[in-house]
């Protein structure tokens, strides 16, 4: 437990400080301002009462991000740079605008986000949205919309770390990141209807009755136009940037490292706990997977393997495990709002965003579970050695070339279904 000494600091400063507030009469902002500073003032004092449990969070999240993080991610985060300063988003933008606008209603360029978001993992869709955003190319209501489905859990997370290293059982990848993905994709069908009498509008551009071929062409001849960065400078510019967006993840991991160390050890999860019990207990969740939702709460992985670990019932654990993977945790979110901080996108959507996607994968977990067991245990054993091996001695270059594949596969079939509808609706207009 935390010295008596934390305790009382912390409660003194919280009552001399709501004393001052009632005197002062804070406004809304200066009430949040106030939580926050009662909030930075409570860990500080748990570092200096806890160092230890400060130093060894700090490692734990200094080595989850320097090992896995850093290197899964940086390729990507550069790639999605290099791409949008080349003009390749416009292109991909003006062919896939014919499915994106009436499915998700976001422009074209959303079909990128879509596809780096569902290979790569938190918060890769936020950085590309809040880019896109800074650029003019969505107006604030669809880069809310696009940034609340397009960040997902990593596919080699749920199929490798949660599947085969916390359950031990490779076909529960199917249902993990099925019911994940589909959920996901049924909220970016709903959140369609968001904001729909938005006044923000962008400017057309060109005839939308132009041959798809012919105005992707032209919006990439402008794209490199308006790039008049020398090579050196485009290549540098993607490395700096991706490179502090990454320093800028670390940092956040670590922090809230150390913050899950310090409140385990202070007993809140444990009352956190007991207090969602007395909310989904009668829902027929079981008590034994509550600590797992309180420690997902704050942190997904912590969270997932607490729920795999639990005596519960396996669809119980599988629910527990697609809920903290839709919330993603506090530390998540903290990661996409450093995204976004200099834009005008608001965090409440996504955040809102997040507890309807817990609730649309616990519906298709509970749906498929039964269906997909026998299915899925005769699909999974030709992938699982490669899975199993994968998971045993983990390899970032086998990682990248899984994501990277997927990234090119979902992007293809994109393109050619928006060039089949193209044409489709061109001989039902000359007909």
């Amino acid at each position: 437990m935390v010295p008596a000494i934390a305790v009382f600091a912390s409660i003194v400063a919280i009552f001399s400080l709501l004393v001052a507030g009632r005197r002062l009469r804070f406004t809304p902002a200066q009430a949040a301002r106030l939580f926050w500073a009662v909030c930075a003032l409570a860990f500080a004092v748990g570092m200096i009462c806890q160092p230890k449990e400060v130093f060894d969070g700090a490692t734990m999240g200094l080595k989850a991000w320097w090992n896995i993080v850093f290197p899964s991610l940086l390729p990507f985060f550069i790639a999605s740079e290099l791409l949008m300063s080349f003009g390749l988003v416009n292109f991909i933008g003006a062919l896939t605008e014919p499915l994106m606008r009436p499915l998700f209603n976001v422009p074209g360029c959303g079909s990128f986000v879509l596809c780096v978001g569902y290979t790569s993992g938190y918060p890769i869709g936020a950085m590309v949205t809040a880019r896109l955003r800074s650029e003019k190319q969505l107006t604030r209501i669809e880069a809310e919309r696009l940034m609340s489905f397009t960040n997902n859990s990593s596919p080699l997370f749920m199929f490798v770390a949660v599947s085969v290293g916390m359950f031990g059982r490779p076909e529960l990848g199917i249902i993990i990141a099925g019911s994940h993905y589909l959920a996901n994709l049924t909220l970016g069908l709903v959140l369609r209807f968001y904001g729909m009498n938005d006044r923000e509008a962008l400017p057309l551009r060109g005839d939308p009755h132009e041959n798809i071929l012919a105005r992707a062409y032209r919006e990439l001849v402008s794209a490199w136009r308006k790039e008049t960065r020398p090579m050196g400078k485009i290549i540098g510019d993607a490395v700096r940037n991706a490179t502090g967006s990454l320093l800028a993840i670390g940092g956040f991991i670590i922090l809230f490292a150390v913050i899950i160390k310090l409140i385990t050890k202070a007993g809140f999860i444990s009352y956190m706990a007991r207090f969602m019990g007395l909310i989904l207990n009668p829902l027929g969740f079981s008590s034994e997977i509550m600590p797992a939702l309180a420690s997902g709460f704050f942190e997904m992985t912590i969270g997932s393997k607490m729920a795999a670990e639990s005596s519960a019932s396996l669809m119980q654990q599988l629910v527990a495990v697609e809920i903290i993977l839709a919330w993603s945790g506090l530390s998540v979110h903290a990661q996409v709002a450093g995204m976004i901080s200099e834009t005008d996108i608001r965090m409440l959507p996504f955040i809102c965003s997040r507890i309807i996607h817990a609730a649309l994968a616990v519906f298709y977990t509970i749906f498929i579970f039964g269906p997909a067991m026998p299915l899925t245990s005769g699909f999974i054993i030709p992938v699982a050695a490669a899975m199993g091996k994968m998971h045993e001695t983990p390899g970032l270059l086998t990682g990248l070339k899984f994501s990277a594949i997927q990234f090119g596969s979902m992007l293809s079939l994109l393109l050619a279904i928006s060039l089949i509808y193209c044409a489709v609706r061109k001989l039902r207009a000359d007909s």
